[in-house]
């Protein structure tokens, strides 16, 4: 199938926007997620939704599986082939501001554009786009889509899902679809989030917000993980709405300080909190005084606070480039996902220790304290067998608590092929007949990025089973 698949795509597009050879190939065998690799047979560069069309109605006659990719920094292997024989429609080039409505704050944009481009390209009309994943200056707002992608700021600004007003797709099938809020049924909620399953997304109609007048961030570093949290929950109950609430840990603190993220964290701390304020100045000094107490009243190690944007800056620096500092503790990296309700985010902190002690794996915590949503994060080597076996068990163990807890497998990162097997724990087997039954409405023939989120048979079994009291304890 490779020749006459090579064949036909040659005729469509220039021969420097096809790769096949083994070396290229390589660079698009994985994404963010360390644990899973599949080669693609071919990886293609269109620049428009008719050439996005073209393809996808090729893959469709020849039953070629076929998946989107942005930038690659997946967390869950939603950017990796899921399947052997795959061709990537890498749309990285597809990248253009197609414009901006100011007068409804509003922008159209093609999916390979980066997600910090975006608030450049806007910031002339005092505009910006809100969600701010930490990989912001690098994926693509194709990827915050297809994953509902978050970031440090949702807990004031909301998802992805939140600022997505309309979408141009090419289904499965090859047709395409143009789809806009408020037009009937929810499609475009239903689209965002679909991690690459239903199609390929080629237009994004956003929705920009005003930038803040003032904006004033806190760091306070903390002798002990309990007082940051007991912190967060108290600014939280006061009323007070922060732009963002965010919390590292000591591993984390001193891979960023080591590393060309460096901050200023304290390196005698146990976690250090970020609190930041945006709006009028006279909310924010309004605001500040009851901040600042709620902060003390946990006996800090130190307060830092500014409004001025360069220190600002710093003081983001570590938490931005947290992931990457993490390069400095292992080879391979596996990023966890799950969130849980903040009131149970000291135990369920515990109990994800506990956990990674009792398996042998080095673990650090970085989060989004504001909504519960914990990134533990596992550091291993990916050529040692017995540390991937380990890890592994201790992922699926941390996910499995998360639920107990009243929380979920995933809050940013999406299911992809990392929690597939984990979907038994949420959800039955009836409801995950209904989530196929609605990819097939999309994705007739099952080529659309295969092998992610929908579990097969055995996996069901396989989560269920993990449902049993004392599934988990051998």
């Amino acid at each position: 199938m490779k020749a006459p698949l090579l064949a036909r795509l040659e005729r469509m597009l220039p021969s420097q926007r096809i790769l096949a050879d083994r070396a290229s190939l390589m660079a698009y065998e994985c994404d963010g997620f360390p644990l899973e690799r599949q080669s693609p047979v071919a990886v293609v560069f269109p620049d428009s939704t008719d050439e996005v069309r073209e393809i996808v109605s090729l893959c469709n006659e020849l039953s070629v599986p076929f998946l989107a990719r942005g930038s690659g920094t997946s967390l869950s292997g939603s950017a990796t082939p899921g399947a052997e024989g795959c061709v990537i429609l890498a749309l990285a080039g597809m990248k253009r501001v197609l414009e901006i409505d100011v007068e409804n704050a509003r922008a159209i944009v093609q999916p390979g554009l980066i997600n910090q481009r975006l608030s450049e390209a806007a910031a002339p009309f005092g505009l910006y786009y809100a969600p701010d994943p930490s990989s912001q200056t690098a994926c693509t707002l194709g990827g915050n889509v297809a994953l509902n992608s978050g970031g440090p700021h949702c807990f004031k600004y909301g998802m992805t899902t939140d600022h997505v007003l309309g979408l141009t797709i090419v289904l499965g099938s090859g047709e395409v679809l143009k789809l806009y809020e408020g037009d009937g049924p929810d499609l475009v909620g239903l689209v965002t989030g679909h991690e690459g399953t239903f199609g390929v997304v080629t237009e994004i109609e956003l929705r920009l917000c005003p930038a803040p007048a003032a904006v004033r961030t806190w760091l306070a570093s903390y002798s002990s993980m309990d007082a940051a949290c007991n912190a967060v929950t108290e600014i939280v109950a006061s009323g007070i709405v922060p732009a963002a609430l965010e919390i590292l840990d000591r591993l984390t603190i001193e891979a960023v300080e080591a590393s060309v993220y460096a901050a200023g964290y304290p390196t005698d701390a146990a976690a250090v909190l970020l609190v930041e304020l945006d709006g009028t100045e006279l909310a924010i000094d309004a605001d500040t005084p009851e901040v600042e107490r709620l902060l003390s009243a946990h006996e800090p190690l130190d307060l830092e606070s500014t409004d001025d944007p360069s220190q600002r800056a710093r003081l983001w620096k570590g938490r931005k480039g947290a992931f990457g500092a993490m390069g400095r503790l292992d080879n391979d990296l596996y990023v966890l996902d799950g969130v849980v309700p903040r009131s149970r985010l000291q135990p369920v902190l515990a109990a994800t220790i506990a956990i990674a002690e009792r398996h042998g794996v080095k673990l650090s915590n970085v989060f989004h304290a504001g909504d519960g949503n914990l990134h533990p994060n596992l550091s291993f080597d990916s050529r040692n067998d017995d540390q991937r076996r380990r890890v592994i068990a201790a992922g699926a163990e941390i996910l499995r608590l998360c639920v107990d807890e009243g929380g979920s497998i995933t809050g940013e990162h999406g299911v992809g092929n990392e929690k597939m097997d984990y979907m038994g724990y949420m959800f039955s087997e009836t409801d995950l007949e209904v989530f196929r039954d609605i990819k097939s409405c999309f994705d007739p023939a099952g080529l659309c990025n295969p092998g992610k989120i929908y579990p097969t048979g055995g996996s069901c079994a396989e989560g269920k089973s993990a449902q049993r009291p004392g599934a988990l304890d051998a």
